[in-house]
């Protein structure tokens, strides 16, 4: 069964507990400066293996000591939904054991 997409004011509401996470588009996003690439390499992975584990999947773009995430929902056409806000609030449980800021 297909997300129901979230209202405006319903995603503001949300992303007040997930600091860094932004509305662009149709999407939240949300940018990790790590402390080095091999950081930012292994905060990816772990990202990926939680990714697989609720199969809920987002952009996920590695850069030098960076990692950037931008996730909507295919099935409830590209709109934001409760479950991207659930995978955003399992990498914020993640990230700063990587050294995520």
């Amino acid at each position: 069964m297909a997300a129901e997409p979230l209202s405006a004011h319903d995603i503001e509401t949300a992303l007040r507990d997930l600091p860094g996470w932004q509305v662009e588009g149709d999407r939240i996003t949300r940018t990790y400066r790590l402390p080095s690439h091999f950081a930012a390499a292994a905060l990816t992975v772990h990202v990926a293996r939680i990714q697989d584990e609720i199969d809920h999947h987002s952009d996920l773009t590695l850069g030098y000591n960076t990692v950037r995430l931008a996730v909507n929902s295919h099935d409830a056409g590209g709109k934001v939904t409760s479950k991207d806000l659930g995978l955003a609030g399992r990498v914020e449980a993640i990230a700063a054991g990587h050294g995520a800021e």
